[in-house]
Order: C-alpha cells, then sequence, then structure tokens
C-alpha cells in the first residue's frame, strides 16, 4: 500500500514488553517492507512525535522499543493493549543482513543501542551457518537496565556473546568493565575480513570504533548508527544536518568510510 511519507496511519498496540522501569517495547501492526535500523515516528494528537528505531520485524507488525524521557514518551507509557499510535515510516537506511553474510561479524553495543542490531542479531541466531564468527558485545549500566533478557537467553545458545555491566558483580552472564575493554581480545581467523557494526553512545562508539581499528578491521568493514541524531524522517528541519548529509535521509547507518566524517 502506497502512503503519503507526511501523513501518520493508526497503528494498533498489539503487545507490550517491560523491561525496565523506563524502557518498554511496543509491538505495533505494520505491514510493508522495513529494515533493522530504520525508524518510525510515533506520534499521539496534541503531544507530538518522537523518532524510534524499529527494534524487531515479523509477519505484520514492528517492535519500537521506547525510553521514557519525555513529553511524548511519557504519554506513550499511558497506552495499553489494543490501543492506537500514529506512525510515519519507516525512514532512513538500514542495516543490510546481506552484507555480512559469509563473513566474521562483531556487533558493539551500548545501552538501548542493542535496539536498532536486535533484527541483525536474530536473524544470524536463526541462521548461523550463514555467518562464519559472530560475536555480540554489549554494555548496560547494570543488571537491572538490562533489555531483551529472553533474546540473550536465545542468543547465548547461539553466538558469542560477551555482555558487560558498568557496575555490579560479575557472574558467568555478565562481565563488569567497559564494551570496548574487550575488543582487544577478541578472537578472529582473519581481521581483515571480518565486519563490525557499532551503536550506541557518542563516546562508547568513539572509543569502540578505536579498538576496532587498532584490533586491526579495516574502515569499510565498520558501519555505524547516527540513530541519535533522527528528527523529522523527511530532511526538512534541518535538525538531522550535519555537514552535506542528513542523517535522517542518507542515514542513520553509514559504512565508517563515511561516518566518520560526519563530526556534529
Amino acid at each position: 500500500m502506497n502512503r503519503n511519507d507526511y501523513v501518520p496511519f493508526q497503528s494498533e498496540i498489539l503487545e507490550i514488553v517491560k523491561h525496565t522501569e523506563i524502557e518498554y517495547t511496543f509491538r505495533m501492526s505494520y505491514y510493508g517492507e522495513v529494515k533493522p535500523g530504520q525508524f518510525f515516528e510515533v506520534s499521539i494528537p496534541k503531544f507530538g512525535e518522537a523518532p524510534i528505531s524499529v527494534s524487531g520485524i515479523g509477519d505484520g507488525y514492528v517492535d519500537l522499543t521506547i525510553r521514557k524521557v519525555g513529553k511524548v514518551t511519557n504519554e506513550v507509557f499511558e497506552k495499553y493493549k489494543g490501543e492506537y499510535f500514529y506512525l510515519r515510516g519507516p525512514y532512513g537506511n538500514g542495516f543490510e543482513v546481506n552484507d555480512h553474510k559469509g563473513n566474521e561479524l562483531v556487533i558493539v553495543a551500548g545501552g538501548t543501542g542493542v535496539s536498532p542490531v536486535r533484527g541483525v542479531i536474530s536473524y544470524f541466531a536463526d541462521h548461523p551457518d550463514e555467518c562464519r564468527n559472530f560475536t555480540i558485545i554489549t554494555g548496560f549500566k547494570s543488571e537491572k537496565d538490562i533489555l531483551f533478557r529472553d533474546d540473550f537467553t536465545y542468543w547465548r545458545k547461539k553466538l558469542h556473546v560477551i555482555q558487560t555491566l558498568d557496575a555490579g558483580t560479575e557472574t558467568p552472564e555478565h562481565k563488569v568493565g567497559l564494551a570496548t575493554a574487550f575488543i582487544p581480545g577478541l578472537e578472529l581467523s582473519d581481521v581483515n575480513t571480518a565486519h563490525a557494526i557499532v551503536v550506541g553512545p557518542p563516546a562508547m562508539m568513539r572509543f569502540s570504533v578505536k579498538a576496532l581499528l587498532e584490533r586491526g578491521f579495516k574502515e569499510e568493514h565498520i558501519w555505524i548508527s547516527q540513530e541519535r541524531k533522527m528528527c523529522c524522517g523527511l530532511g526538512k528541519c534541518g535538525h538531522c544536518r550535519i555537514g552535506d548529509k542528513y542523517v535522517c535521509l542518507d542515514g542513520p547507518v553509514f559504512n565508517y568510510t563515511e561516518g566518520k566524517n560526519l563530526i556534529d
């Protein structure tokens, strides 16, 4: 179905999953093409709209993981299963799973940065034979801040998962320390062909990419997401502009050869 990109459409809340006190996943009805790393504008009449990354894709739905941080998202948390949001999108370019098939892949994600790459991780967890080696390094502030717990339980059975906490007690499931500290020790059969994806807070992304380059990854084999710069989705408001690029249109996913020049 063709939609006007400027006009929101109604989407039913099919399910709500609570991860933490301020982070829920809303499963929204949706039929259409969408990729991990793309985003929707979620709106509530009289309250405004907010850009939210796709955190899951299925038959007739998309998952949107939302943090309660402002006027619009506060109102989002007052909604219940069977009620509706209005959506625009999907916008931007996403992660192409096909880019990584047959390669070793490392994903480094911090906090809610797991959301836009969840679809990529889930794909290779379901198709482990399509990737030579897969490592996920995720960082959360504490044990109570972990998202997608059920997914991590499944992913640990299929992939190499390193889950770090900024603070707390080390357990068989959790290591304590910054995610970047575990990049130098990555075991790879050929770093020259290995791929990496990095998503998270700006400082975490900067130091993660630096560590990957020092480990021997090639710039052209690293992808990043500038999801924190997403705004209107259409490149009209100008708030996402960095240099001559519009994150809403040219991103939010960039190959690092291009993304390294996006200095805000």
